[in-house]
């Protein structure tokens, strides 16, 4: 981007000012690129922010009239939304994933929400519950995260960067994303939220606002991000702010579930030595199947029984490894010292800054 297109986007702001991150993934951004293209809504601009692609982005933004920067990279997405901030000129910045494909109402539900509650800061949507990979598991993950945010509608203490919209003004003074703890995809949106929520600020969490996603998940990527990229640091970051959270993925009935698993594991395990035992760990997987019976009939509402009984096991270990990441999270953050954190710890984002 000129200095010249740098100054004109900064007079000449729109309400909404989307931010699309993107390394390589030039086929998932074209189809992002055509939603957006597409919207209902028209008071807007969208600036895609190139993390060091290999792969030729640049044409494709140009071809849907949008506009591009390249940023040295790969560094992870937290500065490429940094970068991407701090010279747009919207009142509201709207941070789509390149991934993510919105609906032609997602822009306008969000510009509705933000202008109709002036004592709201941010807003989060949802992925729909018709992901665009057909595999088992990307049913399971999007449809998963569809239940939880459906339910969830309303105040939340978490922001969410694949399709969230923020006072701008208040990203910039809050800090962005902390581009130096999150150098690739992580939890860089709910620490910020955390800070937000902490600091008195409202976000809110508009399950009409939805997306839908275009990522393939495996089982492979499915255990690796939400163990490492979830569990864990959402643990540590927890220990940081010495807050337990209350909603979305955290919830206390979600922290019973974790419980219920392992003490079920732990009698499967009593097996080995009095075989009985198994029908205890038996009797608290029907426990936990009968408090969590609503999240099962929302996937057989969807996609049949037959699916619905595929992802109960996905589930239970879903509670596992997330026992397990809580544990792995205390350890770390021990081991680590990090000291306690704070809102009030946050420098403002300049176009000059680094988050640390």
């Amino acid at each position: 981007m000129t200095d010249s297109a740098k100054q004109s986007v900064h007079r000449h702001g729109p309400y909404l000012s989307v931010v699309v991150p993107v390394y390589n993934s030039s086929a998932d951004l074209r189809r992002c690129l055509e939603g957006l293209a597409a919207s209902s809504y028209k008071d807007f601009d969208v600036l895609v922010v190139d993390d060091g692609s290999t792969e030729p982005i640049e044409p494709i933004v140009i071809e849907h009239g949008f506009t591009y920067m390249r940023i040295d990279g790969p560094s992870g997405p937290a500065q490429a939304r940094n970068r991407g901030v701090a010279v747009v000129g919207g009142q509201y910045v709207v941070f789509i994933d390149a991934d993510v494909v919105v609906h032609d109402d997602t822009l306008a539900r969000f510009a509705e929400a933000l202008a109709g509650d002036d004592s709201i800061d941010a807003v989060i949507g949802t992925y729909d519950d018709d992901p665009a990979d057909p595999g088992f598991i990307s049913q399971y993950k999007n449809i998963f995260h569809h239940f939880v945010h459906q339910e969830a509608h309303g105040d939340v203490s978490s922001f969410w960067s694949g399709c969230g919209a923020m006072r701008r003004e208040l990203f910039l003074k809050f800090g962005g994303f902390d581009e130096v703890r999150y150098r690739r995809p992580a939890i860089e949106d709910i620490e910020l939220g955390t800070w937000l929520t902490a600091a008195g600020h409202r976000i809110v969490l508009d399950s009409r606002v939805k997306c839908k996603h275009l990522k393939r998940w495996t089982f492979k990527n499915l255990l690796k991000t939400d163990i490492f990229d979830r569990a864990i640091p959402w643990t540590k970051l927890t220990l940081r702010a010495r807050d337990l959270p209350n909603s979305l993925n955290v919830s206390n009935a979600q922290r019973l579930y974790v419980a219920l698993a392992f003490v079920s594991l732990f009698f499967a395990l009593g097996t080995l030595w009095m075989p009985l035992l198994g029908w205890v760990s038996l009797g608290i997987l029907c426990l936990i199947c009968f408090l969590n019976i609503r999240f099962y009939r929302y996937f057989a509402a969807r996609r049949g029984w037959f699916f619905a009984l595929g992802v109960m096991p996905l589930h239970w270990l879903y509670l596992l490894y997330c026992g397990f990441g809580f544990v792995v999270g205390n350890m770390a953050h021990r081991l680590e010292g990090a000291p306690r954190g704070s809102w009030r710890d946050l420098k403002p984002l300049t176009s000059d800054t680094t988050v640390g």
